[in-house]
C-alpha cells in the first residue's frame, strides 16, 4: 500500500479522496492555489502544498508544479480526481517518468480513449456498436455532403479530443454542415488545443446510460451496473440515478458485455466508465469512455456497497481484484443531484459569493459530498459546484421523495443556488413516471424554470 498520496484536485472530490486515504491508513496531501489557501479540502488532508496562482492554468493545470509538489512531500502516488488533469495523457506520462504511481489507468489507455475517433475505431474491432460516422471529414464540399447524405440527417459534429459538450453541433440539414464543422473546430481548438472534428449520426431522444467498471492489472474486469444520466443541460449531467429504471436484465447484460470489451481492448486498469446512448428501440451505441472516477460515483456506491475511490487506490497499489462478478448485487435505488452556486433564471450563470450560512440535510439514506463551509467565499476561478447530494431508498419513488425532502432541508444563505430548480425538476410529472431522455430539459426547461420561480416566491 502507498505511504502518501498527493491529491491533484480541489473541492469535494479532493475531500472524498482524502477520506478514502484516511480509511486505508494512507497519508493525504492537498494542493492549493492562492484562492484556495484556506479551502475546506486543504484542512481535510494531512499536509498541503501551494502550487501556484489562482487561475487554474497556473496551479491545478500546471503539470510541473504538481510533480514538484509531489516530490517535495515524498508522495509515492497521485490521485487526479475528476476534471483538471484527470484525463490528460501527458500528465499521466509525467507522473510515471517522475517515478510516481498514477491512481488511474495507463497513459496509453487515457490517450486511446481520449481521442474519440481512435476510441470508436478500437471498440468497433471488439464488436462494440457505434453510430455510423465520418471519422475524417473530407475537405471537398461535394464529397463531404455526399457522405453525410449516405449516413442520413440529423448529424452531430463532435470534437475528436473533446468532452463536456464543447466542440459539438447538431446539423439537421445539409446547408448547415459547413458552418457547423467550422464553428465546432474553432471551439475545439480553443477548449482542447485540437481542432479535429468528426461527424456521426445524431440519435434523437436517447437515454444516456453508463456502465461502471473496475479492472486490475491481472486481467480481471468487474462491472457495477449502470447509471441513468439522461437528465442533461447542454451535455452536462444534472441528475443521475442507479440503477436505470429503463434497463432490464437483458439490456444490462448487453451493456455490460460491451463495456467490458471496451475496457479490455485497451488493457484498462483502475476505475472507468463506459458511456452509451440507448435509442427508443433499445439499440446501444458507444459514446465514450471516461478514464477517471465520475462525479456521479456515489449512486453506484449506494446501490452496490462498494467504495470506488478506495478501490482505485487498492488497484493502483497492485492488489488483485477482491470482488467477483457474481458477488456484485444491486440493492435499492439511488439518485444524485448536483448543487451549484448558479442562477438558472439567468441562463444558469455562475453565482459565486460568500456562504453566510450552510445547513446540509442529514438522515437515513442521505449523503452530502461537499466542498464548502459556512463563511467560505466561492472563488470566481473554478467550477461553481457546491456539493453532490445523493440519497438511497428501497425503490425509485421512495428515493425521489427522499431527495425532494433533503432539498427542502438544504440551506445555502448568501449565494443563489439551483436548489429550487432541482426541486421543480424532480417534481415534474414526466420525471416522476421516468419518461425522460437527453432531450428532456431542452423540451421542458421553460416550465421547470417557471415552477422553480414559484417555489422561491413566498406564499401570500
Amino acid at each position: 500500500m502507498f505511504h502518501k498520496v498527493l491529491i491533484a484536485n480541489r473541492g469535494e472530490i479532493a475531500i472524498r479522496v482524502a477520506k478514502a486515504c484516511r480509511e486505508l491508513g494512507v497519508k493525504s496531501v492537498a494542493i492549493y492555489s492562492d484562492a484556495d489557501a484556506d479551502a475546506p479540502h486543504v484542512h481535510a488532508c494531512d499536509e498541503a502544498v501551494h502550487v501556484g496562482k489562482s487561475p487554474s492554468r497556473e496551479s491545478y493545470l500546471s503539470i510541473d508544479n504538481i510533480i514538484q509538489a509531489a516530490h517535495s512531500v515524498g508522495a509515492d502516488a497521485i490521485h487526479p480526481g475528476y476534471g483538471f488533469l484527470s484525463e490528460n495523457a501527458h500528465f499521466a506520462r509525467a507522473i510515471s517518468d517522475a517515478g510516481i504511481v498514477l491512481i488511474g489507468p495507463s497513459p496509453s489507455a487515457i490517450a486511446a480513449m481520449g481521442d474519440k475517433t481512435e476510441a470508436r475505431a478500437l471498440v468497433r474491432t471488439v464488436g462494440v456498436p457505434v453510430t455510423p460516422a465520418i471519422e475524417a471529414p473530407p475537405s471537398d464540399v461535394k464529397e463531404l455532403e455526399a457522405q453525410a447524405t449516405r449516413i442520413g440527417f440529423p448529424l452531430l459534429v463532435k470534437a475528436a479530443a473533446g468532452g463536456g459538450g464543447r466542440g459539438m453541433r447538431i446539423v439537421r440539414e445539409i446547408g448547415e454542415l459547413a458552418e457547423a464543422l467550422e464553428s465546432a473546430g474553432r471551439e475545439a481548438t480553443s477548449a482542447f488545443g485540437d481542432g479535429r472534428v468528426f461527424i456521426e449520426r445524431y440519435v434523437e431522444y436517447p437515454r444516456h446510460i453508463e456502465m461502471q467498471i473496475l479492472a486490475d492489472r491481472y486481467g480481471n474486469v468487474v462491472h457495477f451496473g449502470e447509471r441513468e444520466c439522461s437528465l442533461q443541460r447542454r451535455h452536462q449531467k444534472v441528475i443521475e440515478e442507479a440503477p436505470s429504471a429503463n434497463v432490464d436484465a437483458a439490456l444490462r447484460a448487453r451493456l455490460a458485455a460491451a463495456a467490458t470489451a471496451a475496457a479490455r481492448c485497451v488493457a484498462y486498469v483502475n476505475a472507468g466508465t463506459v458511456e452509451f446512448l440507448v435509442d427508443k428501440h433499445r439499440n446501444i451505441y458507444f459514446l465514450e469512455m471516461n478514464t477517471r472516477i465520475q462525479v456521479e460515483h456515489p449512486v453506484t456506491e449506494w446501490v452496490y456497497g462498494v467504495d470506488l475511490v478506495q478501490a482505485q487506490i487498492r488497484i493502483a497499489a497492485g492488489e488483485p481484484m477482491w470482488i467477483k462478478q457474481d458477488d456484485v448485487v444491486a440493492r435499492g435505488h439511488a439518485i444524485e443531484a448536483r448543487i451549484y452556486a448558479e442562477d438558472p433564471a439567468a441562463g444558469f450563470r455562475p453565482a459565486p459569493g460568500r456562504i453566510e450560512q450552510l445547513v446540509e440535510p442529514r438522515g437515513l439514506g442521505i449523503r452530502v459530498d461537499s466542498g464548502v463551509r459556512t463563511g467560505w467565499q466561492i472563488p470566481l476561478y473554478y467550477d461553481s459546484m457546491i456539493s453532490k447530494l445523493s440519497v438511497w431508498a428501497g425503490d425509485r419513488e421512495s428515493a425521489r421523495r427522499r431527495l425532494l425532502a433533503a432539498l427542502d432541508e438544504y440551506r445555502v444563505d448568501g449565494v443563489t443556488t439551483n436548489i429550487p430548480f432541482l426541486k421543480a425538476l424532480i417534481s415534474h410529472p414526466d420525471y416522476v413516471t421516468n419518461n425522460v431522455s437527453t432531450g428532456f430539459l431542452g423540451d421542458h426547461l421553460p416550465e421547470i424554470l417557471e415552477a422553480a420561480a414559484a417555489l422561491q416566491t413566498p406564499a401570500e
